[in-house]
């Protein structure tokens, strides 16, 4: 028995869930969706919440909350997203879930050679939640680009993370692809942070300064670094270490992330796993961001858009299919109304939908809604399932549309409406119909993993012996 196991990042749940978690969302269930179909493989998806540090405790008392009754609600925000974009994730881990807590503490023991305590004098971005090079504030006048925020200078004793002694393994597991980082790009990025020099870690803060926090084990006057515990959710999640499910999925076949992580994800978390002595993550691919309109997207350009505005439009799976198949997989991205209404009704209610219903209203009218023998399809789907192996989601979604493109040209080129004139030719006309479904079928099947609902519905359309048309129109016009 083969296994899957693939994971999001944890979404940091200081605020509502945006286009960029819901993009990673799915990009996740495709490839969950993918590798369940093989009846040879096990499957575990996990997803989750990172719920510690300085800007969770800021904004609760912004609210008047406590941090945990804060984190809890904005985390329904995001089970309710995973709902309403039919996210088939097997686990959510919240990194205030005590067991996770008790794990965590657990590897900082594991880790002790690598750890130690020291003075640390640097520029601190709270709304990054990390230290950065006096170099890198100076470049930017001593104010953080994204947040608009002062650094702060911050001088106080933390708890290090050896990860300099583990630079040279790091990068040999990147440049052999021990680690495979998709794209390439991404690839190169790390390994040029890495020929930059590779400075030891600040894993944990004085309570004093930050009480929401895990402590570190022995010593009440600290909390361990957010960035640093919630990189261990991947491990904890299958109960690291003796837990049946860690011996079983670890390592991770695929870890997916947004570019904004890279550092954290493809220079810290191998090193942490490397120090452990745990195998790598065999895959970490990489997105871009989601722009709007060609611009960043953000609450201060007045351009956000809450995943459920489309949803709510087009529904849930031509969401999935707009953002699988026209934000491309290795690199950055956009979304406009204006795109996707055309994508709505030129490639979903005018290719696949039409294909649907003209093939299903002619079975019924000139079959009385018998097919007839289905043949078997034999399409080359290679490069469909080389592109879903390497998150090439976008291409993976265009070798399927060359077929719904096919499917609508052999139609065109058959015509069954004259076929059906000419009483000789109703064997023929049998056999056009029924090939029209057989590919349509493959299709929908070849779909499933992007969009799991109009896949459904054109398998029970045509799979049963008697076809009764749909009640509307997959993709209905407005």
């Amino acid at each position: 028995m083969n296994k899957f196991y693939v994971t999001t990042s944890i979404p940091y749940v200081n605020g509502a869930p945006h286009l960029g978690h819901a993009l990673e969302y799915v990009y996740a269930d495709v490839l969950a969706r993918y590798y369940k179909k093989q009846d040879d493989t096990e499957v575990l998806f996990a997803t989750g919440s990172d719920e510690h540090g300085t800007k969770i405790e800021e904004k609760a008392k912004e609210a008047k909350l406590s941090p945990l009754d804060f984190t809890s609600k904005n985390v329904k925000l995001f089970e309710e997203l995973l709902k309403l974009l039919n996210i088939s994730y097997d686990r959510f881990i919240r990194t205030t879930d005590r067991d996770h807590e008790k794990r965590v503490q657990a590897i900082w023991k594991d880790l002790d050679q690598y750890i130690y305590k020291s003075k640390y004098i640097g520029m601190y971005c709270v709304g990054h939640e990390e230290f950065v090079t006096e170099v890198f504030a100076e470049e930017n006048n001593g104010i953080c680009p994204d947040h608009n925020r002062p650094y702060e200078k911050l001088e106080e004793e933390n708890y290090f993370f050896s990860l300099g002694k583990l630079a040279n393994e790091i990068k040999s597991a990147v440049e052999n692809d021990v680690i495979s980082i998709l794209p390439t790009t991404r690839k190169n990025e790390i390994l040029m942070l890495l020929s930059e020099g590779c400075e030891d870690l600040s894993i944990s803060r004085p309570k004093e300064k930050l009480s929401w926090g895990i402590p570190v084990p022995g010593d009440t006057k600290h909390v361990i670094y957010v960035w640093f515990e919630a990189l261990l959710n991947y491990i904890t999640v299958l109960g690291y270490p003796d837990g049946s499910d860690f011996k079983k999925f670890w390592p991770a076949d695929v870890q997916i992330i947004g570019k904004d992580v890279l550092r954290f994800h493809g220079l810290i978390w191998p090193g942490i796993l490397l120090a452990l002595n745990l195998e790598l993550p065999k895959i970490l691919y990489v997105h871009g961001h989601v722009n709007v309109d060609g611009k960043k997207m953000g609450k201060s350009l007045g351009n956000a858009i809450a995943p459920s505005e489309i949803v709510d439009k087009y529904g849930v799976d031509a969401y999935r299919y707009y953002f699988m198949r026209h934000i491309p997989s290795y690199s950055d991205g956009d979304f406009s109304w204006k795109r996707i209404e055309e994508v709505y009704n030129n490639e979903l209610a005018n290719e696949l939908g039409n294909a649907v219903g003209r093939v299903a209203a002619m079975i019924v009218r000139y079959q009385e809604g018998a097919v007839g023998e289905i043949p078997d399809s034999n399409h080359d789907m290679h490069q469909y399932d080389l592109a879903l192996q390497s998150c090439r989601f976008d291409k993976a979604l265009d070798s399927v549309w060359e077929q719904v493109r096919g499917v609508n040209q052999y139609i065109d080129t058959e015509k069954p409406w004259q076929l059906a004139k000419d009483e000789s030719e109703k064997e023929h006309l049998r056999e056009v119909l029924a090939y029209a479904v057989s590919c349509l079928l493959e299709i929908a099947d070849l779909l499933s993993p992007f969009m799991p609902d109009t896949s459904e519905k054109i398998e029970n359309l045509f799979s049963q012996k008697i076809v009764v048309p749909l009640d509307n129109p997959l993709f209905p016009k407005e």
